[in-house]
């Protein structure tokens, strides 16, 4: 079945990754590399069955091919999962025998940081390959993304703000934010710091806590995020939370956050649209993080990747014309952008092979 599956889903690889030593059990998946090589994140997570995890690499994979594409990006789309408790089960053995399974794949795949991992995992990942961004600035790498990904949610923001109430003035609304993450938190930082009115819910209670005690928001119960009367609501943790049950408990007019796959479905997506809400792509906005990782491949700079995070911006307000154009729903519009731009370049080039120049300049070793 897992042959039907990944027909259906058009993922060119998936490798399952065991080292019965060092305790890993991993998913690497590559949806699409005729852009280029597949950059994602590897998550950790304590997934219920194999099953569950290999859906969650599956579907994050194909994302971060729309993700890629739809930001201008030379790069593919990939993703890796382990299953394991972030809380318990890391160690230094299971980092680099993950690495050693991304070095084996010459290039194809590209990892970086993503829910349950951090720069100090990334360190050991980093021995075992060069193939790996988000190491820390002592590396020439460009350390923790979460600040980049989260200015990006904000261009994506201002970008949703101009279409639905004609100004970019982000203190003037009010904003519903669940999950305050290393993303989330910073995203946070980022509303409060213009003033806005700012209402957060997680399921760590010492992070609602830091958000108000060092932010000043508002903290609200886990189930009552969706009954919040604000302008705004930013999904901000994992995917899905847009959906039958909360739906028409929304009273936002905008929905923009750093959450991948909000929507639970394309109907959702649908009915958002009749609702008038305004949907801003999760993929376009969140692409933050994977534009500044990306700049670590050919040598990373930060002025660069700070312009190019404000690119965001303007993906968003093209998204948002075909939408109107077409009278199509923000997600469809955003995926026939992505689509669009990955046909055409498809006619000139053949999918990645692996690495074929040098990479990674300017990076010092492990």
């Amino acid at each position: 079945m897992i042959f039907d599956t990944i027909a259906h889903t058009g993922h060119e690889e998936v490798v399952f990754c065991h080292n019965k030593d060092a305790g890993l059990k991993a998913i690497i998946a590559i949806h699409n590399s005729v852009l280029g090589p597949a950059l994602g994140g590897l998550r950790m997570w304590p997934y219920a069955t194999e099953q569950d995890a290999l859906n969650d690499v599956l579907r994050l994979s194909r994302g971060m091919t729309y993700k890629a594409a739809v930001s201008g990006l030379n790069l593919g789309g990939g993703k890796a999962v382990i299953i394991g408790d972030p809380g318990k089960d890391k160690s230094e053995a299971l980092f680099r025998a993950f690495g050693r399974f991304v070095n084996s794949l010459n290039g194809r795949y590209i990892t970086a940081e993503d829910v349950g991992i951090d720069v100090n995992d990334m360190e050991y990942v980093f021995r075992e390959t060069e193939f790996v961004t988000g190491v820390h600035q002592v590396h020439g790498g460009s350390g923790d993304p979460s600040p980049f990904t989260a200015y990006g949610t904000l261009q994506g923001l201002m970008a949703a703000l101009s279409v639905k109430f004609g100004n970019e003035d982000v203190g003037k609304y009010s904003y519903a934010v669940q999950g305050v993450g290393h993303v989330g938190m910073e995203y946070v930082k980022l509303l409060r710091e213009r003033g806005a009115k700012v209402f957060v819910t997680d399921i760590n209670k010492e992070l609602v806590q830091r958000a108000v005690d060092d932010h000043g928001a508002e903290a609200v119960a886990a189930d009552q995020i969706y009954d919040v009367d604000a302008d705004v609501y930013s999904p901000c943790a994992l995917g899905g939370t847009v959906n039958a049950n909360t739906l028409p408990r929304l009273k936002c007019k905008v929905i923009c956050g750093a959450a991948n796959n909000q929507l639970a479905t394309d109907e959702i997506g649908d009915e958002v649209m009749r609702k008038g809400i305004l949907y801003a792509p999760d993929y376009a906005v969140n692409a933050g993080g994977l534009m500044n990782v990306s700049l670590e491949i050919d040598g990373y700079n930060r002025e660069r990747a700070m312009r190019m995070l404000r690119t965001i911006y303007f993906n968003l307000g093209r998204i948002f014309e075909i939408s109107k154009r077409d009278n199509i729903p923000t997600y469809r519009a955003a995926d026939r952008m992505a689509e669009e731009r990955i046909a055409t370049i498809g006619k000139l080039r053949l999918p990645h092979l692996g690495q074929s120049a040098p990479r990674f300049q300017g990076r010092r070793g492990s």
